[in-house]
């Protein structure tokens, strides 16, 4: 089928694989899940298959019967798509694409609400602050866990199950041990105080039907057990389902009137310390999110897949079975699930008790747990004095244009960055910034190269490199979806057609380049992002920013190089990190001569890192140096050796 859906936006989900009730990857059955939810129907569907999906339309029966799908080539995906990893989508315009399950989630929630206002069931799934799953997964272990590590979880348990035995992956062991956690939320005072007077309540009409029962005893003959018993099971399930009666009703102060809301005085009394905890009703907490729309497929099909094996298994996983029956709860899940070719389970689960045990090893490894006394007293002296024992000291090559600079009063006032909302001084600043990595990417640059803006904001240096190359493709790759909305509009302006915008978190782009940039790439970001343009072979120009935020990742550890590594502990180099960020104006001259010194190994060690990997590169300074604080730059260049 052509696409010629340029009219309306189109959504791009990944076909991998099917079974009589699961659509694969998760990924896909976890879009298609909400999209149902929402009843979306402004977005056009289309489902991709790859090189290892069947041919046979056994997909149908997991797809949602009230959203229109086609099926679409990977030869006929939009350029934009063709640069990211799926699920992807794309604007009608087709330059702007949103990549990754997150921020797919995300905007088919912004978009459904847009389209009907009265949907407030679709909008609260973004959580109070409207940041359910916002932060990317390379720097949150939530987001980390719920986008990537539970659904490859299960789908790798689902494709390697035995009849033999059952191994619980450690991600599922870890989400349990999360719901077992006390729960803090807005207005978490008030909703335990609430608890707690439920609680006095129900202790208190237990008494008196114990009395009650005392006074009976003389008149039966025991005949009465297993009615009382049966009694006391209600009870206790009442008891227990205090958290889903809060949840469900969204009880806050402001929907409650105040008057028939006051606590008794003696609940009023009682310390924020002595209240009883709230329990997890949903992952997040007591409030259903998204982060339970992309959870209840994995679990389900993983709850599916244990067969005979599940009452046992269920035993060792008692939160998650309540949790999953409390979504079912929810007005408009079993609807959704229905569509969806999803047959929800009844788990008959024991309750969740404090006696449960859950093994340490699905607890993730905390590098803080390594570093609890990094912020020893002495400073990073003893740290650079030994560096240059071994003969390593912050030197920092000139920058090989110092002098070059765009003729910013004749450009185009949308490619100025006072038109990005700056201050006239700032403004000053970021030109000065941008005609230090703009002088050098134009010198690497060759016609029908593509350069990536990676962590590109509002889009100011992505802007300036297309307006100044427009022989090349310019692709800007960013996290906020507000601030590439806004270098959108300053291109339309401009009527630049060698431009593109990704709102995607790094590991979701996948496309070719040759150049990458990144102007105050917050901590960690700037070694993504050289890492990125190492697996492309691609060339960088990197303004790092925000040392004090560097730390050990799943994906990265410190110091980066070997050379480094050789001499310097993970401890010591955060020292190095620490006060490297000690550089702002209003501080005194020689701390910030000491936080230039520290910058400069911090970013010795990333240039020495992709050294190693073939790279040659330096550091340099931007100039004039009161362009910013953290004005140094880290230049890279792949070298192909000519084979013999």
């Amino acid at each position: 089928m052509k696409n010629n859906c340029m009219h309306e936006a189109c959504l791009y989900l990944e076909l991998s694989n099917h079974t009589e009730d699961t659509v694969f990857p998760l990924h896909t059955s976890i879009v298609l899940f909400l999209m149902s939810y929402c009843e979306s129907t402004s977005i056009k569907v289309f489902l991709v298959p790859n090189e290892d999906s069947a041919s046979n339309l056994l997909w149908m029966k997991g797809a949602p019967t009230n959203i229109p799908i086609n099926i679409l080539s990977q030869q006929e995906l939009p350029p934009v798509v063709k640069s990211c990893r799926l699920p992807a989508l794309v604007e009608k315009d087709g330059n702007f694409c949103r990549a990754g399950l997150a921020v797919v989630l995300r905007h088919i929630v912004w978009r459904t609400c847009e389209t009907d206002c009265n949907r407030k069931d679709v909008s609260e799934l973004l959580g109070f602050k409207k940041t359910c799953l916002k932060a990317c997964a390379e720097v949150s272990q939530w987001t980390r866990l719920c986008e990537i590590s539970i659904p490859l979880a299960v789908e790798g348990f689902m494709k390697n199950l035995s009849d033999q035995s059952v191994t619980i992956p450690p991600e599922i062991l870890h989400l349990e041990h999360k719901l077992r956690e006390p729960v803090r939320v807005h207005n978490d005072d008030k909703i335990r105080r609430r608890k707690l007077q439920l609680l006095s309540k129900e202790s208190n009409e237990v008494s008196v039907e114990n009395g009650l029962k005392r006074s009976l005893e003389s008149y039966t003959d025991g005949r009465d057990d297993t009615s009382q018993e049966r009694k006391k099971e209600n009870k206790d399930t009442e008891v227990c389902s205090l958290e889903l009666k809060t949840a469900l009703s969204k009880l806050t102060l402001e929907q409650v009137p105040a008057v028939t809301n006051r606590e008794q005085s003696s609940i009023r009394k009682v310390k924020t310390t002595d209240l009883p905890p709230l329990e997890h009703v949903f992952a997040e907490g007591i409030y259903f999110t998204l982060t339970d729309v992309v959870l209840l497929p994995c679990l389900h099909h993983f709850f599916v897949s244990l067969g005979d094996c599940r009452d046992k298994t269920l035993k060792t996983l008692p939160f998650l079975a309540r949790w999953y029956q409390s979504v079912q709860e929810v007005s408009g899940v079993k609807k959704a699930a229905v569509s969806c070719g999803i047959h929800l389970l009844n788990l008959s689960a024991p309750l969740p008790s404090s006696s449960a045990a859950v093994s340490s090893s699905c607890k993730p490894k905390n590098d803080k747990d390594e570093t609890t006394d990094i912020y020893f007293r002495g400073g990073p002296r003893p740290t650079m004095n030994k560096l240059e024992e071994n003969g390593i000291s912050a030197n920092f090559t000139s920058h090989p244009y110092p002098s070059w600079s765009l003729d910013w009063g004749n450009l185009p006032v949308a490619v100025n960055p006072i038109e990005g909302r700056l201050p006239s001084e700032r403004a000053l600043r970021k030109q000065q910034q941008l005609d230090n990595i703009t002088s050098i990417v134009t010198k690497l640059a060759k016609p029908g190269d593509t350069v990536v803006d990676f962590c590109s904001g509002g889009g100011h240096v992505g802007i300036v490199l297309a307006h100044t190359l427009p022989l090349c493709q310019v692709i800007l790759v960013e996290n906020k979806g507000e601030s590439l909305i806004r270098a959108k509009d300053r291109c339309d302006d401009l009527k630049l057609n060698n431009i593109w915008f990704i709102q995607a978190n790094l590991d979701y782009f996948t496309g070719p380049f040759e150049i990458g940039v990144a102007l105050h790439a917050c901590g960690v970001a700037t070694d993504m992002v050289i890492d990125h343009c190492m697996k492309a072979q691609a060339a960088f120009v990197i303004s790092p920013c925000c040392y004090g935020f560097i730390q050990n990742t799943v994906k990265f550890s410190f110091p980066r190089s070997q050379k480094f590594r050789n001499i310097l502990s993970y401890k010591e180099h955060m020292i190095l990190c620490r006060f490297a960020d000690q550089t702002a104006v209003h501080l005194p001259p020689e701390r910030k001569i000491i936080g230039k010194k520290c910058m400069g190994l911090v970013d010795l060690d990333r240039a020495c890192s992709a050294e190693e990997c073939g790279y040659m590169a330096y550091v340099s300074s931007m100039v004039p140096d009161s362009c910013s604080p953290k004005n140094n730059l880290i230049v890279g260049c792949f070298q192909v050796v000519d084979s013999i």
